[in-house]
């Protein structure tokens, strides 16, 4: 059974820039559609990022223009970049393929 694999998190000042990884670990197949998640505390997880395998994305409003999801050249490894954070953005993030789910990376956005 596999799982997936995230890194990327960390403390950023506002303004700052972020690329978090998410890469699967054992035996998983690839969905249609892979995302990023977040959930900021006392607050329910939301949608950020879904990225389909015919290449189509789409964003939550509040990331627009500011985060871009895509993958590696193999279609591994799924990333989220994320530039001028904002401390709104602090948040722990989940990717997800499909049923499956990362563990969560801490991205806290301070001065």
């Amino acid at each position: 059974q596999g799982q997936l694999v995230e890194s990327g998190g960390g403390l950023v000042q506002p303004g700052g820039s972020l690329r978090l990884a998410c890469a699967p670990s054992g035996r998983l197949s690839i969905p249609y559609a892979r995302a990023w998640y977040r959930q900021a505390p006392m607050k329910q997880r939301e949608l950020v990022a879904t990225l389909t395998s015919d290449g189509n994305t789409n964003y939550a409003d509040s990331v627009k223009g500011r985060f871009t999801i895509s993958t590696d050249n193999a279609q591994l490894t799924l990333y989220l970049q994320m530039n001028s954070l904002k401390p709104d953005d602090t948040a722990v993030y989940y990717c997800n393929w499909g049923r499956t789910w990362g563990q969560g990376t801490q991205v806290t956005v301070s001065s």
